[in-house]
């Protein structure tokens, strides 16, 4: 009996091959300068998971005009990504909160706005992304808020795959 056990152990472990899963990777949460309150709050800044990288939501507030709240968000998220070892271009997918939720020209205005700052910080990399529209964030001064999830070192190549886009 214990014979079977070890080569049913044995086997399945040559199918699952020598990659832990990222159930089984250590977590780590980062919690940067400055970010504390979050932690205290009841929530991780930053987690990485091998090398998964997930940064919680990053609101766009404080003072300053529209495009000064988007670029401190990006410079933020910047910072976070970077204090568990990942870059912008190592993104793979972000979630943005806007409250102008509607597809209306107030919508396609802030868009006009928000995207020449977003190339500013991701250039030509297209992570996917998801744009929700919300009537509230928990920050009232925040017309955004944005979530990210990074690969680390998947930003190294790249290829597209069915547009005329050319290959990084």
């Amino acid at each position: 009996m214990n014979r079977l056990k070890l080569t049913l152990v044995s086997t399945t472990l040559l199918l699952l091959g020598s990659t832990p899963s990222p159930a089984a990777e250590k977590m780590t949460i980062h919690v940067p300068p400055g970010w504390q309150g979050a932690y205290e709050f009841g929530y991780a800044p930053v987690l990485r998971v091998g090398d998964w990288v997930i940064v919680s939501g990053i609101p766009a507030g404080g003072d300053g005009t529209y495009e000064e709240k988007i670029r401190r968000m990006y410079e933020r998220a910047g910072e976070l990504l970077g204090s568990a070892g990942a870059t912008f271009d190592d993104v793979v997918e972000l979630t943005t909160f806007h409250t102008t939720p509607e597809n209306s020209p107030e919508f396609q205005a802030e868009f006009d706005k928000y995207m020449p700052i977003h190339r500013e910080f991701l250039g030509e990399h297209r992570p996917a992304w998801t744009a929700v529209g919300t009537t509230a964030l928990l920050s009232q001064t925040a017309p955004v808020e944005m979530r990210l999830v990074a690969v680390v070192g998947a930003g190294k190549t790249r290829e597209v795959v069915g547009a005329e886009a050319s290959s990084d």
